[in-house]
């Protein structure tokens, strides 16, 4: 890049970045407000972003607050371009785009309730992921002991002859995998429908209603069939728990491995040993490719890793005393999960009153204390919580990464 280039693309305090070019809609015109710690970087933008300049008529966050209301946004989705299944944005599209704005001391009225309500919001989001998080380890220690140990606290153990395992109860055989499950690459079942993993629920139907989330699709012909009751695990997100059962006939993408029990095998028992940390870890010791985050668990190195074996019927048992004992630590997630949802639909909502002077705060704001600046924007309150995916973090690898 050259100095002319560089002076033309550098980002200044108070400068909006906007995403100008993305295959989603909850990312094409999502606005960024450059922060003083930002600018001291000597940042410069690309040319999949487009750079604002706030004029002296208008607060930069006053600016940044607008684009991303649902009135803001809606207006550069409904106006951008499509090219190749990408939605595009360009300086004459964003100059169309209609803004009504008060007078500076109301702008500043309006960004000072708005921080100090999403601050406060925020801090709320992170205690409840916090305890989300905390949950899920209570779940985690819970079933990575019954997966290992059995039910019973008193077994006797014996070491099991695997590093990552440890020692087993004294009864409880530990197999290879390629004597549990038999590889299955059916194809031509174009009329089932499409499943997908998610990282903690396991598989589950893809639903496509929702347009935010419809993506282009090679021919489904390719698409390999799992029958009900199989596993199935994506090759490149194993390592991070990317494994489960379906739940009915279906097909996933050519880039997962089918997995069909064997005689014996309870697929509840194993698909919950395969997502312990532990597991994860050999898992990962176990994947190949040339960047660590770009690593495939083929199916030649998962039939040659090790597994606990219990008795058929304990499989049986330790898996219906997971479900049982892990039950309501995941009602206590999901409600969890409910309360961030609709706090977030209510700063939402919040935000898009006040910028469009459905709501005046000015008194409220005048009222506030006065409290020390802190970045309302830069933390993790806008992710989704521990075990729970948004619509954009599906887990389903794309068709030709199993032909890399």
């Amino acid at each position: 890049m050259s100095q002319s280039q560089r002076d033309a693309a550098l980002l200044l305090e108070g400068d909006l970045v906007i995403t100008k070019s993305s295959g989603s809609h909850a990312h094409i015109g999502k606005t960024s407000l450059v922060t003083r710690d930002i600018a001291a970087m000597h940042c410069c933008h690309s040319n999949f972003m487009q750079r604002l300049r706030p004029n002296g008529h208008t607060l930069p966050a006053m600016v940044w607050r607008f684009l991303n209301s649902p009135v803001g946004r809606e207006q550069m989705v409904f106006q951008s371009t499509t090219t190749t299944g990408l939605g595009n944005l360009n300086g004459t599209i964003l100059g169309n785009c209609v803004l009504a704005f008060p007078p500076l001391p109301e702008q500043a009225a309006i960004v000072r309730f708005l921080d100090h309500a999403d601050r406060r919001i925020r801090r709320y989001i992170r205690a409840k992921q916090k305890l989300i998080k905390l949950l899920e380890e209570q779940k985690q220690i819970i079933i990575h002991r019954a997966v290992t140990c059995g039910l019973d606290p008193n077994v006797r153990l014996r070491p099991s002859g695997v590093e990552w395992l440890g020692e087993v109860p004294e009864h409880w055989e530990v197999r290879r995998n390629g004597q549990l499950f038999a590889q299955h690459n059916q194809t031509g079942f174009a009329e089932l429908p499409i499943l997908e993993v998610s990282l903690k629920t396991g598989v589950r139907i893809r639903e496509f209603e929702n347009a935010a989330r419809k993506q282009v699709m090679s021919d489904r012909e390719k698409y390999k069939r799992a029958a009900k009751g199989d596993i199935a695990y994506n090759m490149m997100r194993m390592w991070q728990g990317a494994v489960g059962v379906a739940p009915v006939d279906g097909l996933v993408s050519p880039a997962y491995v089918v997995a069909r029990p064997l005689p014996g095998v309870e697929v509840r028992y194993f698909a919950s040993l395969f997502r312990t940390a532990a597991y994860m870890g050999e898992v990962d010791n176990c994947s190949r490719g040339i960047v660590k985050d770009r690593n495939r668990l083929y199916w030649q190195d998962f039939k040659q890793s090790f597994s606990p074996y219990p008795p058929p019927a304990e499989q049986v048992q330790i898996a219906d005393a997971i479900d049982e004992s892990t039950r309501t630590l995941q009602h206590a997630m999901d409600r969890i999960v409910r309360e961030i949802s609709l706090l977030r639909e209510y700063r939402t909502r919040l935000i898009a009153d006040v910028v469009t002077g459905k709501l005046d705060v000015r008194a409220a704001a005048a009222n506030l204390p006065d409290e020390s600046d802190e970045p309302v924007a830069l933390d993790d309150t806008d992710a989704p919580a521990e075990g729970h995916e948004s619509a954009d973090s599906d887990l389903d690898a794309a068709p030709e990464e199993a032909e890399a």
